[in-house]
């Protein structure tokens, strides 16, 4: 019995049980969006496209970091949601943001950041990806959402012309990196010429097709860090030139782990150590953050930028959907109490990053007040 098969039966069961516990405390809430503002945009020098592309972040950080309780001020959020845009001819732009029906204690309230105990297997044992294959899955959704990045990273494509990444993938804390002035999303597409010979074992590889990319916004929260990379801000909008034909994935807050199916976590992207494949895993939330989700899913270099989704409960439809809640960044050791442990981490989409990212795809704030 192949993985695939065997990655089939696992979920087909898991769905079932998912199914028979919705009475359980795993209804997803609908949260209030605070106002994004847009205030200001100024002209910046262009950018030098010097950094060298990093296929995987690696950071270090203490209990403080991890487990930190001082709220930050409504002008450091201000700070840290004004926004870079470059575009294609290397011109910059700094916007200054405002945000309004914002309540900080509201928002860390809701949040679970109590420690869970450390479970399943460790970051680097027992690998427990799953490679997808054949047009019957790649081109279809979930896994079709998921594209390259031509700097050596992975995307999710979340509305008709905008794909969802990490900042780091295309800026690394001090300029952008050389790949980003001419930066190309590529999406895997049947090849019209292969056909699966007799002594074929597998059906035959799928082309890549590439697009433009139109802008590129990144926070500045990221961009702040320089080299003291925080990876609450590593995430990055990009705009293609033309639309796509594909279905996308749907951003949404993300909610406790506790509404989360299963409390897990699953993504798709194109680890470097498995070249041209497409990868899927699922793992347990273990720690969670207000703005951070750790696991152990595992991941390679490659994957970094994928969308980290979740299958959330709707009441109104009484079915279970697959939401954006994070994006996938990397590596991080954390010291607890003097030992060392570590984790793969994701950015969590909360309501003002939500409201930021909305606000990229849609141009306007009022239809962004609800996810």
């Amino acid at each position: 019995m192949s993985r695939l098969q065997i990655l089939a039966i696992i979920l087909y069961f898991v769905n079932q049980s998912l199914l028979s516990d919705t009475e359980r405390n795993t209804t997803w809430h609908r949260h209030k969006i605070p106002v994004f503002l847009p205030q200001e945009t100024v002209k910046l020098d262009k950018p030098r496209f010097s950094a060298k592309a990093r296929l995987e972040l690696m950071t270090h950080c203490n209990v403080e970091c991890l487990w930190r309780e001082a709220h930050p001020t409504l002008e450091d959020l201000k700070e840290n949601l004004s926004y870079e845009t470059v575009y294609t001819n290397g011109t910059r732009t700094l916007t200054v943001v405002d945000i309004l029906d914002f309540d900080s204690n509201a928002l860390l309230s809701k949040q679970d950041t109590t420690r869970r105990s450390r479970r399943k297997r460790q970051i680097f044992g027992a690998d427990g990806r799953f490679d997808i294959r054949g047009k019957k899955f790649l081109l279809n959704f979930p896994f079709s959402t998921t594209v390259k990045i031509s700097t050596g990273c992975t995307g999710i494509l979340v509305s008709d012309r905008h794909v969802l990444t990490a900042a780091h993938c295309i800026h690394d804390g001090k300029d952008y990196v050389k790949g980003a002035k001419k930066l190309k999303v590529g999406f895997l597409t049947e090849n019209p010429k292969a056909q699966l010979t007799k002594n074929s074992t597998f059906p035959p590889k799928l082309l890549t097709r590439w697009s433009r990319v139109k802008r590129t916004q990144v926070p500045k929260g990221w961009i702040r860090s320089q080299n003291d990379l925080v990876m609450d801000y590593d995430y990055a909008l990009l705009e293609l030139k033309r639309p796509h034909d594909r279905p996308h994935m749907e951003i949404t807050v993300m909610p406790t782990a506790g509404q989360v199916a299963g409390n897990r976590i699953h993504f798709s992207g194109f680890d470097s150590d498995r070249p041209g494949q497409l990868v899927y895993r699922f793992c347990p939330i273990i720690n969670e953050t207000p703005d951070l989700i750790y696991q152990h899913c595992d991941a390679q270099p490659g994957s970094s930028g994928s969308g980290v989704y979740a299958k959330l409960w709707l009441p109104e439809k009484h079915d279970w959907e697959r939401k954006i809640v994070g994006i996938f960044s990397g590596h991080q050791w954390v010291d607890l109490n003097g030992v060392q442990q570590d984790y793969n981490v994701a950015v969590r989409i909360t309501p003002l990053k939500y409201a930021q990212i909305c606000y990229w795809i849609k141009g306007t704030y009022r239809d962004c007040r609800s996810d």
